[in-house]
């Protein structure tokens, strides 16, 4: 018998959101892969995350409930509703996402928009026979001018809803407006990076390949700080683009567990303005609430699951060449390794991703008193990527064994102008292998970077941001007749230290300085049998976050859909 993939095993076996494509032929093996409870109390299924502070507002504090819909058969077909400000004067906006679902369900991505732009990227937990309860609170301040004026409220959750994906997610979301006589900086104007579906209450968002993710947008002359936020996630063939392996290795042990998915493992995502590199993220392995193996996440999901951070980059640079009344484009790219061989030096490109990337963006403007009047001239820009890549092989009597891979980068990206600098320098390593004929598979990766912005036009603004996200996992596979057995551990974390902004960034999630430390380390496994299939699993997370001049510290452990430690 002929096996899928390691890593097609594992987007079987995680839960899909409502974008992610699957192989028809597996449907039945992922049905039954939602364990069920003998509690008739809902499980709490919780991330952790620094509760977010709600001001004391004296002058406003009104509450509305902008969404309360069921999201059953909800595939291409979003929830359109209308939103009205309150009449007091506010400068705070916090949501709080409530969600219930029971029965067998995937987990599924989600996305809200108020008209074209995105403003908050989610997922699902995946639910228990007896049901689950989820809710998550995020600060959505910055986008204030926006929620100043009516708006027309998208929220995407592709879902399928029968007799076999018997889930339906019950959802209610309220937004609590207040002024807060402290509160932070906010954007004049924001504009999209989107395909601008809203008027005809679609989402906005693009899918790479395939999508040209440029706009063209006119500036107003008296900005005087601007930045780019990126919201970006793969999905099918991309969700676990870290563990993919370089494409001349995909039939390694093709005669074994099919094709792998290839383009290796590294993604760099690309914002280019009028055709100039205005600076990349390199994206965080996110992992959702059915990756790897389900038992890892219930009670305590994945890091950011329900709180997918946008990658920021600060424009202010380009303001001197964009400010003079014309149109400039914007635009996204995803891209990844060109296929070497595994044999050193590599380069990047946009033919060397999988199906698919979905992402959108937008871009936030504060303005100064005054227009510029000054020369046009281009930034100066310095941008310097460095890939390598290395690859082998063992054989007996014929057969593929083993496969050894290795990818190293390196970038350092300045812009400059009179208006100030962008930097950027990240750095990142993935040790991969895969034995027993492609059935086990682990992945040693870590990306750290740091990007400061210096600004003379906004000095207010002037920031810098350090971050490191190391993740170690490793998956073995065992068939016996109609059973599969997954043996899944890993260790992974993330770590942000920023001086901050006056505004809340969509990266830090926070105004001024914070420093966040997180860890999560896990074994679990997955059996499945006819009519009788379950997962079970042991997660250990650490969290600690300084902002707002507190520190917010939590260490959880579960075993088994139970907490069985929870301190301080």
């Amino acid at each position: 018998m002929q096996f899928p993939s390691l890593v097609a095993l594992a987007l079987l076996l995680q839960a899909a959101s409502g974008h992610r494509s699957r192989p028809k032929n597996l449907v039945d093996f992922v049905a039954k892969s939602s364990p069920s409870s003998s509690s008739t109390e809902p499980l709490d299924v919780i991330q952790l995350y620094k509760p977010v502070p709600a001001p004391e507002s004296t002058t406003c504090n009104v509450q509305q409930t902008v969404m309360e819909h069921t999201f059953a058969s909800s595939y291409g077909v979003p929830y359109v509703g209308k939103y009205t400000p309150p009449e007091c004067d506010f400068n705070s906006v916090i949501i709080e996402w409530t969600v219930t679902v029971a029965g067998r369900q995937f987990d599924r991505l989600a996305e809200m928009y108020l008209g074209d732009i995105e403003v908050w990227r989610t997922s699902t937990a995946e639910p228990t026979a007896s049901g689950i309860i989820f809710r998550y609170q995020k600060d959505l301040s910055m986008y204030l001018s926006l929620w100043k004026s009516p708006q027309d409220i998208i929220f995407s959750l592709n879902n399928v809803y029968d007799s076999t994906y018997t889930g339906a997610f019950n959802t209610t979301l309220t937004a609590t407006f207040s002024h807060d006589p402290n509160g932070p900086a906010h954007a004049d104007a924001i504009l999209p990076i989107s395909p601008e579906l809203g008027s005809s209450g679609a989402p906005s968002i693009f899918t790479l390949p395939g999508d040209s993710a440029t706009v063209q947008h006119i500036l107003p002359l008296n900005v005087t700080h601007a930045s780019v936020s990126i919201a970006a996630t793969g999905q099918s063939n991309e969700e676990f683009w870290y563990t993919n392996v370089l494409q001349s290795d995909i039939d390694t042990f093709d005669s074994n567990v099919g094709t792998l998915p290839g383009y290796g493992p590294f993604r760099e995502v690309q914002l280019f303005i009028d055709g100039l590199m205005a600076g990349v993220a390199w994206p965080f392995p996110i992992i959702f609430t059915g990756g790897v193996a389900p038992g890892f996440w219930r009670p305590i999901v994945g890091i950011d699951a329900y709180d997918l951070r946008d990658y920021e980059i600060d424009i202010t640079p380009f303001l001197p060449y964009i400010l003079d009344r014309k149109t400039h484009s914007f635009s996204i790219k995803v891209v990844g390794i060109d296929s070497n061989g595994g044999n050193g030096p590599a380069t990047l490109s946009e033919d060397s991703i999988n199906s698919y990337w979905l992402v959108s963006g937008k871009l936030f403007l504060f303005y100064g008193s005054d227009p510029y009047n000054g020369t046009h001239e281009a930034p100066v820009i310095s941008s310097s990527p460095v890939l390598h890549t290395s690859s082998s092989f063992t054989a007996s009597n014929g057969t593929n064994e083993t496969l050894s891979y290795d990818v190293r980068a390196k970038r350092v990206h300045t812009v400059t102008s009179s208006f100030g600098s962008w930097t950027q320098s990240l750095d990142y390593t993935n040790t991969g292998y895969l034995g027993e004929q492609g059935l086990y598979q682990k992945n040693d990766q870590k990306t750290a970077g740091i990007s400061t912005a210096v600004l003379k036009s906004a000095s207010d603004f002037s920031n810098t941001l350090s971050y490191t996200y190391p993740i170690t996992v490793s998956q073995s596979y065992t068939f016996s007749g109609s059973n599969t057995t997954i043996d899944a551990s890993l260790n992974r974390g993330m770590e942000i230290s920023s001086s901050g902004r006056p505004d809340v960034s969509t990266f830090t999630l926070v105004s001024g300085p914070m420093v966040l430390s997180t860890k999560q380390i896990g074994k679990a496994s997955y059996s499945n049998k006819p009519n009788n299939s379950y997962s079970f699993g042991d997660m250990d997370q650490t969290f600690s976050e300084r902002s707002y001049g507190t520190t917010y510290s939590r260490h959880v452990k579960s075993r088994n859909l139970t907490i069985v430690y929870d301190e301080p």
